[in-house]
């Protein structure tokens, strides 16, 4: 399945069904006086979290959705039936803007989470509901109230708690493999990774953290260079980066410093809130360095780069040093999670109302 995480869509919701005029015409009742019914609301637009998404596919040639109008009120005292709502899934971590203005209208953050794109208009009275003591044969009606339209942008950041940076083929696809459930695909040349995998490392019983891969940047993806900078917004939202680097690049040319330095430019370019998160460095393929040499081949690495944080020595093929890693990860990982909770007296879950449109005051007609 494609990976899609941006898409433009249309909504609009049903407009409501218009008042009827009626009057009752029984034998025997020569002034059976009004029954016309009200008109039915019209189908709202719902959007809904679902945790078995991924990617926002569904919505790249599907851009219309369209609910159902109110149906109209009949004689009797009928009234017409609602249309019928539109419920739209959609993966956790979603935001929706407005497509002309580009202000964000909701964020979808919690599984399960339901809020209203578009409300239906409101139905017309019919002409019972002007009956009066000095009006009893009334036949006045109203029409239904326009549903909401409107032009929405849809744009994906993934959930997860760690994200992996580097240059293509510095690892990162193997690590997430050692270390989780994913499985991406791996190869020996660069640019294997052609959209953003999630997987979820197990630390214990019920002790887990979930750890993103994107797509490798290079040097000049600020310019378009690459794959350039549209995975990089998958990151914005972890509490943790794992700077990949290749500590054995096939290439003698190649400085492993002056890749890392490209990096950490083209991260500081994009998003300094970004460049702020916490960084680890993880120094990647040390099984392929002489034991002997690793440790002198790594003081110059840190040196040279001026590196003042943590420092990991790995070998994601083997495995070698792995299980440290995950640990540190982990406490770094539940500390932040518990700096970041909400304090008791505050409902930590979305607002509920949000969800009640029927609550919502019908717009004014032109």
């Amino acid at each position: 399945m494609k990976f899609v995480d941006e898409a433009f869509i249309d909504v609009a919701a049903g407009d409501g069904g218009n008042g009827c005029v009626s009057f009752r015409h029984e034998k025997y009742k020569e002034f059976g006086g009004p029954n016309g019914g009200d008109g039915g609301r019209g189908g709202h637009v719902f959007m809904v979290a679902d945790v078995n998404l991924n990617t926002l596919v569904d919505f790249r040639f599907s851009r219309r959705h369209d609910a159902k109008r109110g149906q109209h009120g009949m004689g009797s005292d009928m009234f017409g039936a609602a249309g019928e709502d539109v419920t739209l899934k959609m993966p956790v971590g979603t935001i929706i803007s407005d497509a002309e203005t580009g202000d964000v209208l909701y964020e979808l953050l919690v599984p399960g989470e339901v809020v209203t794109l578009a409300r239906g208009g409101d139905g017309g009275f019919g002409n019972m509901r002007f009956k009066s003591a000095i009006n009893r044969a009334p036949r006045q009606k109203t029409m239904g109230y326009p549903g909401e339209r409107k032009s929405l942008k849809l744009e994906l950041k993934v959930l997860a708690d760690v994200g992996l940076l580097g240059m293509p083929n510095a690892g990162k696809s193997t690590l997430i493999s050692a270390v989780s459930n994913a499985r991406p695909k791996i190869a020996d040349y660069p640019f294997t990774t052609l959209h953003p995998n999630l997987g979820v490392v197990r630390v214990g019983p019920e002790q887990s953290f979930v750890i993103a891969d994107i797509p490798g940047l290079i040097e000049g993806a600020s310019e378009g260079a690459g794959l350039g900078h549209q995975f990089l917004r998958h990151l914005q939202r972890t509490r943790l980066l794992l700077h990949v680097v290749d500590m054995a690049p096939f290439d003698d040319a190649v400085d492993p410093v002056a890749q890392a330095k490209a990096i950490v430019g083209e991260l500081k370019k994009y998003d300094k809130a970004l460049f702020d998160k916490p960084r680890w460095l993880v120094l990647n393929k040390l099984d392929m360095v002489p034991l002997a040499e690793r440790p002198a081949l790594v003081k110059d690495f840190v040196k040279r780069l001026r590196w003042k944080g943590p420092v990991f020595e790995i070998s994601a093929l083997t495995r070698e040093g792995c299980e440290p890693l995950i640990q540190e990860i982990f406490r770094h990982v539940q500390a932040e999670q518990k700096a970041s909770q909400p304090p008791e007296d505050i409902d930590p879950r979305f607002d509920e109302a949000r969800q009640d449109a029927d609550a919502v005051p019908a717009p004014e007609k032109d």
